[in-house]
């Protein structure tokens, strides 16, 4: 079983894939660089959620 995310990070996880789908790779550091960029997400915890989530969707749409 999986941790369970709240829609939020879910949903700003999937708009960002959709809108910059080459600026994110399976790499956590690379795509935490990238949000931090493209949001204005204050909160560093708010920014590693979201990264780690499109880590795991990108791993998860790669298989």
């Amino acid at each position: 079983m999986g941790k369970i995310r709240p829609t939020y990070i879910k949903r700003v996880s999937i708009e960002l894939l959709q809108k910059y789908p080459e600026a994110f790779s399976d790499d956590f550091e690379v795509n935490k660089e990238m949000v931090n960029q493209l949001t204005n997400v204050v909160s560093v915890t708010m920014r590693n959620r979201i990264a780690g989530y499109i880590c795991r969707y990108r791993q998860h749409m790669d298989t």
